[in-house]
């Protein structure tokens, strides 16, 4: 679930990519990078930290140019060292250089045939740098010494039909302009918007809504699945829809969890769909247990804050603020390794314990998925009073893997996996489980957008819509994503070898 950004402007766009970044920042905590582009040359800075970490101003002054790409990396699979921090660049054909958010679930195929037919070399296990190489390979093959916006978009309709999985990504050609696509079933989002300047107008293309919002960009919309624009170096734009077959099904698990609240996506207003997830929990409360004892709703921040107000209201119940957060400790969902995601739960939130004595508490979060944050939790609540504690999904329960972008374990790691509701209470210790409905939670985002008519909602159901995973994937998926594994990978340095390739990045 990376985060990524384009621009095409009238001045520097350093600066601008660097806010983006800040605001794209719980898209990936591991890396970030920024190339820029001056005349035919391009300025490249990326490391391993958070963007205010990577970026100083000794490095800002050094991205000149008015075209530049942007990337904050949460890492699936594969080595965390700094050279697979993006953006990814090549020298051939132009010059190009790419940042990409999701997954090819046919990577190690693509690799492969790459050195075989294409006699193009991987450096990293990175599966962004084998779809640079795919596009390079599809651009070079037009042949054209200046290439049109007619040549990129035949480019980019051989990498639909080579390449599978889920994929957002955004490209610059040096000295012509920006190119972005996203895949065939719209699994990754990706929107683009425009700013009127004194010098002409300005172009975005960012992961999220909020990357526009805090520069003055105007939404114009969102890429379609399979859809590409490209964007010259005069600022003309052009569109295509690249892919022969398309259906718009936006990752589910995106609503609930992974988008800020003040984004829009696919048209749907992210804090809406919110507030509607936290409707249908009260009422399944209501239904499953209309004479309840709940005498306070408490989210666990910060993404279940909007699903719980509405909760405590239509329960009619008082709503409080239970657990201060320390806003210095990452995500723990997107943290590398069980023994660090342990540590740092009790670090990154304390509760106020009068909020919890001798109370029945009913606390909200937006999904489980190891269930080690969830039962570390509701240990807190008991040490600080709780008379009972009972604990709400937003999101209904997580059994399976997601092999488009987000870093889930394998399925025996996961806490429902194999495991009733009250399993999953009981291994939590909590006194009541409640999960939401999955076809609740379809309601909650497609009624922000009508036209939504299919969602990739493999996490929670094991259908994979890209039609591809069979269990052997699923099984070289386990070995790639386990926590055991992980603990290996990390060891690999940054000169690591292309047989070295993760067959599940």
């Amino acid at each position: 679930m990376c985060g990524i950004v384009g621009i095409v402007a009238k001045s520097y766009v350093n600066q601008t990519i660097f806010d983006a970044l800040t605001v794209l920042q719980h898209r990936g905590q591991d890396a970030a990078g920024m190339v820029t582009c001056e005349g035919n040359r391009f300025f490249l800075r990326k490391d391993n930290g958070l963007v205010n970490e990577v970026f100083r101003t000794r490095h800002m002054k050094r991205l000149a140019g008015n075209l530049g790409i942007g990337h904050v990396r949460y890492p699936t699979a594969g080595s965390s060292s700094s050279a697979e921090a993006q953006p990814f660049y090549v020298n051939s054909p132009y010059g190009i250089a790419l940042a990409h958010n999701g997954n090819l679930t046919n990577a190690d195929e693509l690799a492969e045939s790459m050195l075989r037919s294409d006699l193009r070399h991987i450096n990293t296990t990175s599966d962004s740098e084998v779809l640079l190489n795919i596009v390079a390979h599809e651009l070079q093959l037009q042949g054209k010494l200046q290439p049109q916006a007619d040549d990129i978009f035949e480019s980019v309709r051989r990498v639909h039909e080579r390449c599978k999985g889920g994929y957002a990504a955004v490209a610059m050609i040096t000295g012509y302009g920006m190119l972005a696509f996203r895949d065939p079933n719209g699994i990754r989002p990706l929107v683009y918007g425009k700013r009127e300047t004194e010098n002409g107008t300005e172009y975005m293309v960012a992961s999220e809504s909020v990357a526009l919002d805090i520069s003055g960009f105007e939404i114009v919309r969102d890429i379609a699945p399979g859809e590409a624009i490209y964007i010259d170096m005069d600022g003309n734009v052009s569109t295509q829809q690249c892919a022969d077959k398309t259906q718009l099904a936006p990752c589910l698990f995106e609503y609930v969890y992974l988008a800020r609240p003040d984004s829009i996506m696919d048209e749907v207003n992210v804090h809406k769909a919110r507030m509607r997830m936290g409707k249908k929990l009260a009422a399944k409360v209501l239904k499953e247990r209309p004479d309840h004892d709940i005498d306070v709703v408490i989210p666990i921040p910060d993404t279940s804050r909007t699903s719980a107000m509405e909760m405590a209201k239509d329960l009619g119940v008082t709503y409080r603020e239970g657990f201060i957060k320390n806003r210095y400790i990452g995500r723990t969902f997107i943290m590398p390794g069980q023994t660090l995601r342990k540590k740092s739960v009790r670090r990154k939130l304390n509760p106020i314990g009068l909020e919890f004595k001798d109370k029945v508490v009913m606390l909200v979060d937006d999904s489980i998925v190891r269930g080690t944050t969830s039962s570390q939790i509701v240990q807190m609540a008991r040490d600080v009073g709780a008379k009972k504690v009972y604990f709400a999904s937003a999101a209904p329960a997580v059994k399976y893997p997601n092999v488009y972008g987000i870093d889930m374990p394998a399925a025996e790691e996961l806490i429902a996996h194999g495991r009733t509701d009250d399993e999953v209470g009981k291994e939590i210790g909590c006194d009541w489980m409640i999960y939401q409905d999955l076809q609740d939670l379809k309601d909650s985002v497609s009624e922000g957008n009508e036209e939504i008519k299919a969602f990739d909602t493999c996490v929670f159901d094991g259908q994979y819509v890209s039609g591809d995973i069979d269990e052997s994937y699923l099984e070289r998926l386990k070995q790639a994503r386990n926590d055991a594994a992980k603990g290996k990978k990390k060891k690999v340095g940054s000169n690591e070898s292309s047989n070295l390739y993760s067959k599940i990045n």
